[in-house]
């Protein structure tokens, strides 16, 4: 049985001064639910209403024996829940450690660097679009939103249980990795056509703030910058958008 006092615990992990003060956070969903049980993130509890107990005995029964499920009512299940219309299913989960030391490590060559990407939706959905076209390692600056708000969950559809994540990222770790071989491509209103850009295949990809765009900073260190051509009249695509066009024109080129 779920205790007040844990029902209270677990829904303040909906803001983040909790979930970062204790490094937990809430998945909500059936989809999305599976999708982080199937991963490496350790799972604390599973919270399911008795309507949805009913209706999806064997997805209950696919949960491994050694996970705590606990069965709360309708009211009580809506104090957990961030979504307008809830499936009944949410889970808590421990957050997964940002381990700068090994982003040299990584397999790809090709690394995605998000900057100041506010919005919790679009980066979602950028990491949404990253596994899609097989970008496994993501670079988030110190201004990203939260990787685990319940948006950005939920747009990534459970892409991010699929990826690698190298967060909290100050500009000097960026140009350590420039000084090792990597080249800064970002993705910008002006730059190189992407349609006929050449990308060494040791590159970091930026894609930047929705509303200011690149960073100075960002900019000093780029080595290329490259665009989407307009045909129309639109002043720009949003940053989701946009970073589906690039990473499946980056794909085309690296295979």
């Amino acid at each position: 049985m779920l205790s007040g006092n844990e029902l209270k615990y677990f829904s303040s992990l909906r803001i983040k001064k909790f979930r970062d003060k204790e490094n937990k956070f809430i998945v909500e969903g059936k989809k999305i639910v599976e999708e982080a049980l199937q991963s490496n993130y350790k799972c604390e509890i599973v919270v399911v209403t008795k309507q949805f107990s009913e209706n999806e005995m064997s997805f209950i029964k696919s949960i491994p024996k050694n996970l705590r499920v606990e069965t709360v009512s309708g009211s009580d299940f809506r104090k957990l829940k961030d979504t307008v219309s809830p499936q009944g299913i949410a889970a808590i989960f421990n957050k997964a450690p940002f381990d700068k030391k090994n982003i040299e490590k990584a397999k790809d060559g090709i690394l995605i660097c998000l900057e100041n990407i506010s919005d919790p939706g679009n980066l979602g959905t950028i990491i949404r679009n990253c596994d899609w076209f097989g970008f496994r390692n993501i670079l988030l600056t110190e201004n990203c939103a939260d990787l685990y708000n319940p948006k950005t969950i939920r747009a990534s559809m459970g892409s991010l249980f699929h990826l690698s994540f190298f967060g909290e990222l100050p500009f000097p770790d960026i140009e350590d990795l420039k000084k090792k071989g990597y080249q800064i491509i970002c993705s910008d209103l002006e730059g190189d056509d992407i349609y006929t850009f050449k990308i060494s295949k040791k590159s970091i990809l930026v894609f930047s703030n929705e509303a200011g765009g690149p960073s100075k900073e960002i900019l000093n260190l780029s080595d290329k910058k490259v665009t989407i051509p307009s045909y129309g009249k639109a002043e720009s695509l949003n940053v989701a958008s946009a970073s589906a066009i690039i990473l499946s024109e980056i794909r085309k080129k690296i295979n």
